[in-house]
């Protein structure tokens, strides 16, 4: 059964969250249904790890719960949550200590397929461009969101999204050249 509700958008829904009247948890639920496999795919792609992506979607979808209570203007839903997203995940990197290293990688893709092996090739990729050109690539190519979009997630200046990002897609493509050119040989 569909609510009212549902033909909302997304400001109108945040600030009846805001009300405190009966339907905040009404429009909390279609917001989340909205966008939870977004934020989760973010997540999950910034961190790469299940068990961490999951802790930190739960806890950006609580803060943004949380933050309709607080005195805000609300213009973009989508990007807000992607911020807190964001913001999680860099706190969570800045604390993790624990990472995958190339060798290790290619020691446990031995037997996988040539699509696989790309695939987790590009992966790991990203997992060696450094945190400031990663997460501009995710929001990018991943999440799809246009530059000026990326400005009002990460408030950096256009230029800066504009130059991580070029180089971002330099870097990925020195380290993944010596291994492209290795599996087009077979």
């Amino acid at each position: 059964m569909k609510s009212d509700f549902e033909q909302y958008d997304d400001v109108e829904l945040f600030y009846l969250m805001k009300s405190g009247s009966g339907h905040s948890e009404e429009a909390f639920r279609i917001l989340y249904n909205r966008y939870s496999a977004r934020i989760y795919s973010y997540c999950r792609k910034f961190l790469g790890n299940k068990e961490e992506a999951r802790d930190v979607f739960q806890e950006a979808f609580v803060r943004f719960y949380q933050s309709a209570q607080e005195e805000r203007e609300m213009t973009n839903v989508p990007a807000f949550l992607l911020k807190i997203a964001r913001n999680l995940c860099v706190n969570l990197k800045r604390k993790d200590t624990s990472a995958l290293t190339f060798e290790d990688y290619m020691s446990s893709t031995y037997e996988r397929s040539d699509n696989d092996e790309l695939l987790n090739l590009i992966k790991t990729g990203m997992e060696l461009l450094p945190p400031e050109y990663k997460e501009l690539f995710i929001l990018r190519e991943y999440e799809g969101l246009t530059y000026n979009e990326i400005v009002n997630v990460t408030g950096l200046p256009l230029a800066t999204v504009k130059i991580r990002l070029f180089r971002a897609r330099q870097k990925l493509r020195e380290i993944l050249a010596p291994y492209l050119a290795d599996l087009s040989k077979y």
